[in-house]
């Protein structure tokens, strides 16, 4: 068993800084935040100093897709290719997550399954938003059949939202709030337009300790309670929804966000992630020791940092 599955970890190939570059995308422009330097090389050496770990790797944000859905899908095979290959370096410690070029959904079923059937993802990334497009949008459908059929892990990543205002803050530094805002935005979308009750079978992982989705929880039991019984929203059970979703604990956890998503969520549900390069090895180092150490783990420590996501991704 390991003693480290990291679930929310990055790389940056060539072949996805081409894509960018082919469609002019700036990642410190778009997202605020600059790009983290990343080689293969310092991966490898950061899986050493973890020690006893396996990750599962994605890419990140920006979410190269920018309306031509068959170019799209080329930079996406070229994409997982390489992705496939830097695992292929340590077929013992990495997995990885197809990279699906959504809203593309005939280009995303065809290498949802090459991943699975030719690459060996261990899942698919999905953005928060594809060009708009949320995870509750009935578009998606014959995507969420595939993975339902195939009992599929999902991650999600935050990107830019669709439409924000121009000139505030928060517009300038998207992880800092945007990315929160859009992660929630997209996963109650899922919620509340059925998807989870339809396709039971998809493994949903929300990142960075569910966002604001702890925080917003009960109000979304509340507002149901005075909107259903008035026919202006459907019936959800939103509590079981929840216990229903995985969330990883990159980023800030404490002392804050842990405690609430433990709260809402099943606590055979917490997975560790690191978020690393966007969050510097000293760092990730330094935080996951500090996550070991705290109390309101101490009873699922094994759990949350291997058990969980080594039932999850089927690990021995």
């Amino acid at each position: 068993m390991f003693d480290t599955v990291d679930v929310h970890a990055h790389i940056l190939p060539q072949s996805y800084r081409d894509a960018l570059d082919e469609l002019g995308i700036q990642t410190e422009k778009e997202d605020g935040f600059p790009e983290p330097r990343w080689s293969a090389e310092e991966h490898r050496a950061f899986l050493d100093e973890m020690g006893g770990s396996f990750q599962v790797v994605t890419i990140s944000s920006p979410h190269p897709h920018r309306g031509d859905d068959a170019r799209a899908l080329e930079q996406a095979r070229a994409i997982n290719d390489e992705t496939a290959a830097f695992c292929r370096l340590r077929p013992g410690q990495l997995g990885f997550c197809t990279y699906l070029p959504l809203p593309n959904v005939a280009g995303s079923l065809e290498e949802a399954a090459r991943g699975f059937d030719e690459l060996g993802a261990v899942g698919v990334k999905v953005p928060s938003n594809a060009c708009g497009l949320y995870l509750g949008n009935e578009a998606f459908a014959p995507l969420y059949e595939y993975l339902d059929r195939r009992s599929a892990v999902a991650i999600i990543h935050p990107t830019a939202p669709s439409a924000v205002p121009a000139g505030t803050f928060t517009v300038q530094l998207k992880p800092m709030y945007e990315f929160l805002a859009d992660t929630t935005r997209s996963v109650i979308d899922l919620l509340m337009m059925g998807m989870l009750e339809r396709y039971p079978n998809i493994r949903w992982v929300v990142p960075h300790c569910g966002s604001f989705l702890p925080e917003v929880a009960h109000r979304m039991v509340g507002i149901s309670h005075i909107l259903v019984p008035q026919g202006k929203m459907r019936e959800v059970d939103v509590m079981r929804g929840i216990r229903s979703l995985y969330f990883d604990l990159a980023g800030t956890a404490q002392p804050v966000m842990l405690d609430a998503l433990l709260k809402v969520a099943d606590p055979t549900h917490l997975l560790y992630g690191s978020d690393y390069p966007y969050t510097p090895a000293p760092i990730v180092l330094k935080t996951k020791q500090a996550l070991e150490q705290d109390p309101l783990l101490a009873d699922i420590k094994d759990d949350v940092f291997s058990r969980n996501a080594a039932r999850l991704f089927g690990l021995s």
